[in-house]
């Protein structure tokens, strides 16, 4: 039942993430198109549901066997971008299928190189968003900082897997390219998220180093 439970989590972060991607869609201004999408990172933080950009970037504090949870966290993702993009293909809202093609594409053309250094931008900042939540004393700060980070990410042109696997399947363009590509994305994005808690415990690892070796000196007697 847990893992039942887990997984239906991760469709909801999908979901979440897809209901996002379309008001992105649906907005000429790319920046309030950007402030609007941040609603998906609102919803998967406030309610606790499961998203693999958020997930990914704590895979060095837990178990090797956390590994594939995040694996079957980005399965219910997909299940949940797809669903989205699915039924509002079968509604009036499928006027933007055209305008999810046009992004699309511009992913599908890209290298998968470009593709995997955007990827790893993104998660970068979706860390200090998701972390930021958890860590910040500041309420408004916590908010604040998911807005911001979203934001940043969108405009600046970097890429998010959950996001472009509602993207894909909005714009029906679903292919073993189109595969390929979000997995590079998914790697990408794995890189970013764990930058900075590599970065933490290596400073943690260096700061007990230093300790220890101060307490190994010998105090130098100054009673001769």
């Amino acid at each position: 039942m847990k893992a039942l439970s887990s997984f239906l989590q991760s469709i909801l972060g999908g979901v979440a993430i897809g209901i996002g991607g379309a008001v992105y869609l649906s907005l000429d201004n790319k920046v309030l198109g950007a402030l609007l999408f941040s609603v998906g990172l609102f919803t998967v933080c406030t309610f606790g549901f499961n998203l693999f950009t958020g997930k990914v970037c704590y895979i060095f504090d837990n178990k090797p066997s956390y590994a594939l949870f995040t694996l079957t966290v980005w399965i219910g993702n997909l299940l949940g971008t797809a669903i989205v993009g699915l039924l509002l293909r079968a509604t009036r809202v499928s006027v933007l299928v055209e305008t999810a093609r046009a992004v699309s594409q511009v992913k599908l053309d890209d290298s998968l190189l470009s593709l995997f250094i955007l990827g790893i931008f993104c998660n970068f900042l979706i860390h200090i968003a998701v972390d930021g939540f958890k860590n910040n004393p500041h309420e408004i700060g916590k908010y604040i900082g998911i807005v911001f980070c979203v934001m940043a990410f969108i405009l600046c042109g970097s890429e998010h897997c959950v996001a472009d696997m509602f993207y894909f399947t909005m714009a029906g363009v679903w292919s073993g390219k189109a595969v390929l590509h979000i997995v590079i994305i998914s790697l990408g994005n794995v890189v970013g998220g764990v930058l900075i808690p590599l970065c933490r415990k290596l400073k943690n690892y260096a700061g007990r180093s230093v300790g220890a070796e101060a307490s190994d000196k010998t105090p130098v007697d100054s009673v001769k």
